[in-house]
């Protein structure tokens, strides 16, 4: 079993597993209706720019304050029930160093090739073993719902973390919507196959598309997130726009990217990373620092943008929320 490796050794193209909205208080401005308009101009700006990013991305060799976006006003609003108080990664950071192996397997691919990325027009299927079976766009999935909030700490299995200032809706509002049968079990999160958008899944690397997976009773938990938006901003195509999961007390390859089709099961769905390399990568995947990666450890952690490394925390710091969900289980064999 290998010892924590430093950082420079880990071999990024080897390995990977990644109430209302209120800018400001006291802001006059809807935030809905502001979102939703900046969606349209973002839209409006890809088809003028030929599917550019600039004015959400930093891409390389971009450095205006424009081009980079503004960091989160942490401390411009109270925080909520489910938010940490450790400092977000800046918006520099979390737009430039991403897995996402649909736009390339190096860190800085993702913001390079975003733009081939539209995300508009954009619709996703939900079926199973749902009461209300359909296929929605896009915009009238998130109107259904009160944007909201969330500062999750982001663990990476590769052994890196960022602290991400989301913006978007509980999982479990949209799951009760659709009105699971009694059959459901699971639910299947299936990622958008297009190699003209995704240059990456010209490439083997791994079995496309991208599938991910939670238990029900997972994604009914209130921390399951899916979010829109980063640093109060439209979620830029590298970072998975305009659809992405988030489940913070699990790894971050978890957080399945571009989300098209959401799927109830009975059964346990094949994920991709467990079908890649199984004794690596299980379904659960949650964030456990007693369990090592069969080629490093992950006791600890290196936080982009900090020096040295720190401990990591059973189920990435989220123990009291979900160790619950997994009472009496073998962690180290469901991995």
């Amino acid at each position: 079993m290998s010892n924590t490796p430093d950082d420079n050794q880990i071999n990024p193209s080897e390995i990977n597993p990644e109430e209302r909205r209120i800018l400001v208080p006291g802001s006059p401005i809807n935030p809905r209706r502001e979102f939703l308009r900046s969606a349209a101009l973002f839209t409006g700006t890809v088809a003028a720019l030929g599917g550019g990013l600039e004015v959400l991305t930093r891409r390389p060799g971009v450095g205006s304050a424009e081009a980079q976006g503004t960091d989160f006003a942490q401390a411009s609003r109270p925080l909520g029930p489910y938010d940490t108080k450790e400092a977000v990664t800046s918006y520099q950071q979390a737009t430039t160093y991403n897995n996402f192996y649909e736009l390339g397997t190096d860190k800085a691919d993702p913001a390079r090739n975003a733009a081939s990325l539209k995300p508009r027009p954009w619709t996703v299927k939900i079926d199973g073993e749902v009461k209300k079976p359909q296929t929605v766009d896009i915009d009238t999935l998130q109107s259904w719902f009160p944007l909201e909030d969330r500062i999750y700490r982001m663990r990476c299995v590769e052994g890196w973390s960022m602290v991400m200032p989301w913006l978007g809706f509980p999982l479990a509002g949209l799951i009760r919507r659709i009105e699971p049968t009694s059959k459901a079990k699971y639910v299947q999160f299936t990622a958008l196959l297009d190699p003209k958008m995704f240059p990456g899944q010209k490439s083997n690397v791994l079995d496309w598309p991208y599938v991910e997976g939670l238990r029900l009773d997972e994604a009914l938990h209130p921390l399951a997130f899916m979010a829109v938006g980063l640093h109060g901003k439209v979620l830029p195509g590298q970072n998975g726009a305009p659809l992405r999961l988030v489940v913070p007390w699990k790894y971050g390859f978890k957080g399945i990217k571009s989300i098209v089709k959401i799927t109830l099961t009975e059964k346990m769905p094949k994920t991709t990373w467990a079908l890649a390399a199984p004794s690596e990568y299980g379904f659960y995947a949650n964030v456990n620092p007693a369990v090592p990666h069969p080629r490093w450890s992950q006791a600890t952690e290196r936080r982009i943008g900090e020096l040295g490394r720190r401990k990591t925390l059973p189920f990435n710091g989220y123990a009291d929320e979900v160790a619950g969900l997994y009472k009496g289980m073998d962690l180290r064999k469901n991995f």
